[in-house]
């Protein structure tokens, strides 16, 4: 086996299944704790299955990967041929998996650099794959680093959601916002700022929202070298739509991913979140 830096990720990463096949990306998965039942995210609960507990009003809560997993994780990948591994991880005021990574990282076999990237879903999967093509082109742990790093920081991410109601649930957004939100009936954009979700505006109705949303990601992307990807949950006819829009209006389009969100994410927006996030190259 020939030395090379490993690239870890978590669930919350949503990257496309054909991509982390390509570049080798190690994925841990969050778990979803519905009832009483806990369900590992991508394999043991669906977006679909999740959606339908939420509008039941079904209780759910999500759950960090123990340190142990990681530990585990980061031994299979010395075995199979790592001389160092960065592990990439959704943004540490949303979730302690980065503390759980950083706790594994300390007795891995092989150097171990865990990044809290401040982002989530696509966010943080165009970071994961920054790193697995820096490595793959013979970078070095360092290397492979700083592309997240830098990707990161030129990554934006932008959310419509139904209702601020999930959030204010998982303690993601102040429930001040989330009551003022419901109070004057608005809907909410929201940003990430900072590694946590913000209100950005509050807009009157949900077709002003979503057009607001796709002039935020037009503005981002102006006409230089950029990756757009729309999420959603429930609400694929949304999300095609406007990844059309986008499409057409985005000269320097290079990749565009459409994805419905997991679990872990759509326990916190509920039914009928889109999301745009943009991130030049």
């Amino acid at each position: 086996m020939s030395p090379h830096v490993a690239i870890v990720t978590d669930s919350t990463a949503y990257l496309p299944p054909p991509a982390v096949e390509h570049h080798g990306i190690v994925t841990v998965p969050l778990t979803v704790v519905l009832g009483d039942q806990a369900l590992e995210e991508g394999t043991e609960i669906s977006a679909r299955s999740l959606a339908a507990a939420l509008q039941k009003r079904c209780p759910v809560t999500t759950s960090r990967p123990s340190p142990e997993v990681f530990a585990e994780t980061y031994r299979r990948c010395a075995a199979e041929g790592a001389s160092g591994i960065v592990s990439l991880h959704l943004s540490a005021e949303l979730s302690g998996t980065y503390d759980a990574a950083v706790l594994a990282a300390k007795d891995a076999p092989v150097p171990v650099r865990v990044v809290d990237t401040g982002m989530v879903a696509m966010a943080l999967g165009f970071c994961a794959l920054a790193a697995a093509e820096t490595a793959e082109s013979g970078g070095t742990l360092d290397e492979a680093v700083a592309a997240a790093e830098k990707r990161a920081a030129g990554t934006a991410a932008y959310f419509y959601v139904d209702t601020l109601d999930f959030l204010r649930r998982g303690g993601r957004i102040g429930a001040a916002q989330a009551l003022l939100g419901s109070a004057l009936a608005v809907k909410p954009l929201l940003q990430l700022d900072g590694g946590r979700i913000e209100m950005l505006e509050k807009v009157r109705t949900a077709s002003k929202a979503i057009a607001r949303l796709e002039e935020l990601a037009v503005d981002c992307a102006g006409a230089g070298g950029v990756d757009i990807a729309v999420h959603h949950l429930a609400a694929p006819e949304r999300a095609a739509a406007l990844a059309e829009r986008l499409r057409e209006r985005v000269p320097g389009l290079a990749e565009l991913h459409v994805s419905e969100v997991g679990a872990v994410i759509g326990a916190h927006t509920g039914p009928g979140l889109l999301g745009a996030v943009v991130s030049p190259h």
